[in-house]
């Protein structure tokens, strides 16, 4: 490790922003930032709002006011610099979250309470998180290493909640507002343009928007220049709106529906002898209704019931330099959801929720080959065509609090339904199941500390993906499998937490035990298309652990300093070599300034040097031979308020640093300048 590197590690315990620290605020014109600073509410991982200072893990949290100061292209770039949280971007219009060293199919993504991951989920990196417009979001909540017991499959890594802004009551007379929030970023990389409007009535509240984006080509640092083709069009809207059907009784409808065009996938372009791979379209939309009850029984507190419906279509086409066949794939998954949770309050010291939860993925997958002249030819796509995926769940999680002590337990029985048709194959069922158990405690020193230890047992079903891929996944020619069993974990984590109104502490450690991982296994020596052949099987154990670190320190009324860092060591047991994409240590640094009109943000962003290389890394094209290097990247932010008007600005990079995040496949933004503004009226 570099002196440089070495400095960034310490400073890294020091310094951060200080927009993650206090509580949420209910207006960026008032903002109070004397709040305690570990007072943040957390939902997700409990299922219930509860204080973070009393949750047996480590949370993080992103507001709307954070995102309204640093304007974040994307839902995955508005995680960048959150503690352990490291992104890695395949393309421009990608982002992959990784939590506890896992990314992809490992980790659970949620929008509203309702699952984002379908059963065509791969393994590794996916951009799936890029299909939620970042200025739709009132807050983003990371539970780090916990969410099996909570939420079901995929959540070995931990759970990504997306909760969208809701509309609210009028208290007095009906009230129209209108919203207009626009951004431009040089060289042409983004012109972005959104309307919202809102109406709160006494029983009716509706707030509605629609966005409209162009992000050109990215510009990289120093060396790198113009990275083309990487830009795309993107447009989306978002509905929601709620009834007051009785004082205890509420309905809210929602629908979104998020829609790109044309996204290039660089590195193939550039590494892989394509003329045009790209994805086009890459479209989800949800529509959901919820209705929520609030009891006066212990047995029935609240009840919530949750319909829902996804469609989801990624289409890919791509053409070889020197070709004249257009290869074109879409696959779409069809997601019907029922959900319903209960909370009871068995006595003064102990609380419940338990609940429901049914998904059924429906997948269509085609592909078409075209060369000019001739007719198209139909072939099987990715996937098998009509798979059907079912899952079931029955869960019970319970909270007990006396004195100092708060005490977390949980059980989760799910079961699975795969049906996939294939003309070799035939018509292949398999019924995986898993029982999963958590457990955690809290003891409070006094109001200001607090210690816990925790423990959950996690799982990953094996999905049509895992099953049913025929084809060109990346770097490689993926073959079907028959027979996969699910994957399970063990998470340890200890920690501990201070906090008052100037000065916060988080500190823990992990250690989490993967077994019956889902790997690809390369078939030596085969080739197809001049792309080596994998198939998968249920055959590596692994160990992933770590520590991280966050000091939030308020200084004095305007100023503040934070630092978070955050070290994970991956290691694949059975082949006795590096886990694959583990990101290097990394942190962020800043200092912040803020008054009821100005603020400022001075950031410094770092990773270390990934030498810590499995053989699929040194296998994958898109990092360097050797290993990926390490960075620092300096951001400069601001802006002011007046009345309804808000205008912000910021400089990425401020050195021009040229840099790529572990395992992405394009280079990070160079030097560049942004300004937006908001309204309202």
């Amino acid at each position: 490790m570099t002196d440089k590197m070495k400095k960034a590690t310490l400073l890294g315990l020091f310094f951060l922003q200080v927009s993650n620290v206090f509580s949420q605020r209910d207006s960026l014109l008032h903002s109070d930032t004397s709040n305690r600073v570990l007072g943040e509410v957390i939902v997700t991982g409990v299922r219930e709002p509860r204080q973070q200072m009393m949750v047996p893990y480590v949370a993080e949290v992103r507001n709307s006011q954070d995102i309204l100061r640093y304007y974040p292209r994307s839902t995955p770039e508005a995680l960048t610099g959150v503690n352990g949280i490291f992104i890695q971007k395949t393309n421009h219009g990608g982002g992959s979250p990784f939590m506890r060293g896992l990314t992809g199919n490992q980790v659970l993504f949620l929008q509203d309470g309702i699952r984002i991951n379908n059963a065509t989920f791969r393994y590794g990196p996916n951009q799936y998180l890029n299909t939620i417009d970042p200025l739709t979001i009132n807050r983003i909540e990371a539970a780090k290493g916990t969410g099996s017991v909570q939420y079901g499959t995929d959540a070995i890594g931990g759970v990504l909640q997306v909760i969208t802004k809701e509309p609210h009551f009028a208290i007095n007379k009906p009230a129209h507002t209108a919203a207009l929030y626009t951004r431009y970023m040089t060289g042409d990389m983004e012109k972005i343009i959104r309307g919202e409007w809102l109406y709160s009535g006494k029983k009716t509240a509706i707030l509605a928007g629609v966005s409209v984006k162009n992000f050109g080509d990215l510009n990289g640092g120093d060396t790198t220049g113009r990275q083309s083709p990487s830009g795309y069009q993107e447009w989306s809207y978002d509905v929601k709106t709620k009834f007051l059907l009785k004082p205890e009784l509420q309905l809210i409808v929602a629908s979104q529906l998020l829609q790109q065009t044309h996204v290039p996938v660089f590195h193939k372009v550039r590494l892989e002898n394509f003329r045009i791979n790209e994805m086009d379209l890459q479209q989800r939309e949800l529509h959901y209704a919820r209705i929520i009850w609030n009891g006066h029984s212990p047995l029935i507190r609240k009840a919530e019931l949750t319909f829902s419906h996804q469609h989801t279509k990624e289409g890919r086409q791509s053409v070889k330099n020197g070709s004249l066949l257009l290869r074109k794939e879409k696959d779409e998954v069809f997601t019907t959801g029922v959900t319903a949770d209960v909370k009871s309050v068995w006595s003064k010291n102990w609380t419940a929720s338990t609940g429901v939860e049914f998904y059924m993925d429906k997948v269509h997958s085609t592909r078409t080959d075209l060369v000019s002249g001739s007719q198209p030819v139909s072939k099987r796509g990715l996937y098998p065509d009509r798979s059907l995926s079912t899952n079931l769940s029955i869960y019970s999680l319970h909270h007990l609090q006396t004195g100092h002590w708060s005490a977390d337990a949980g059980i989760r029985l799910n079961t699975f339904r795969l049906t996939i048709p294939d003309a070799v194959l035939g018509t292949v069922y398999i019924t995986p199941g898993a029982i999963v158990g958590n457990a955690g405690i809290v003891y409070a020193i006094n109001k200001k500390q607090s210690v816990y230890a925790s423990w959950n047992s996690g799982f990953r079903a094996p999905n049509i993906d895992d099953m049913g891929t025929l084809g060109i996944v990346d770097f490689r020619y993926e073959i079907p499998a028959i027979s996969l069993q699910p994957e399970k974990s063990n998470q340890t984590e200890i920690g501990y937490k201070y906090s008052n109104r100037n000065f916060g502490l988080t500190v823990a450690g992990y250690y989490l035990y993967i077994t019956d991982i889902i790997t690809r296994i390369k078939s030596a020596g085969d080739t197809i298309s001049g792309y080596p052949v994998y198939y998968k099987k249920n055959s590596d154990a692994a160990i992933v652990k770590g520590t991280e670190a966050t000091v939030k320190w308020k200084l004095y009324k305007y100023l503040s300093l934070v630092g978070a860092i955050a070290y994970t060591y991956g290691q694949n047991k059975s082949l006795n070599e590096p886990l694959r994409r583990v990101p290097p240590l990394n942190g962020r640094t800043a200092i912040y300034f803020e008054t009821t009109r100005w603020y400022f943000t001075a950031e410094w962003l770092f990773a270390a040097a990934q030498k810590r290389l499995a053989q699929g890394d040194k296998d994958d094209n898109r990092i360097p031979a050797g290993g990926t290097p390490g960075w620092t990247v300096a951001n400069l932010y601001g802006g002011f308020f007046y009345k309804k008007l808000q205008l912000s600005s910021g400089i990425q990079n401020l050195f021009n640093k040229d840099y790529r995040t572990h395992g992405s496949g394009i280079n990070g933004t160079g030097r560049s300048a942004w300004i937006a503004v908001s309204i309202k009226i």
